[in-house]
């Protein structure tokens, strides 16, 4: 058994801090740290996605829908929906992200 953390965990492969804590089908966990001003451009994923906010808040845009998310909300988006994330707070965001692969 490996206990994992934001040290010893690979970074997500595009230019945000993130650090994949968990990766065996059929679950990946991913945790997301937005800075102030920080986005996440629109994409859609091949997988439905759970967030988590486990810190902060900010804007998730759901196939052109803005929602404003705070610290304890969940929230599951399908692979069909068009998303992104904005962190329009003076405050870190911190997202759990849950893949379903």
């Amino acid at each position: 058994m490996k206990i994992q953390n934001l040290k010893n965990s690979p970074r997500v492969p595009f230019n945000l801090e993130g650090y994949i804590l968990h990766s065996e089908k059929p679950v990946e966990l991913v945790h997301l740290l937005l800075k102030p001003g920080d986005a996440l451009e629109k994409h859609k994923n091949p997988f439905d996605v759970i967030f988590f906010v486990i810190e902060g808040s900010g804007i998730l845009a759901i196939n052109g829908d803005n929602l404003n998310i705070h610290s304890n909300d969940v929230i599951k988006v399908t692979s069909d929906k068009l998303r992104a994330w904005e962190n329009n707070s003076t405050q870190d965001l911190k997202l759990l992200v849950i893949k379903l692969i």
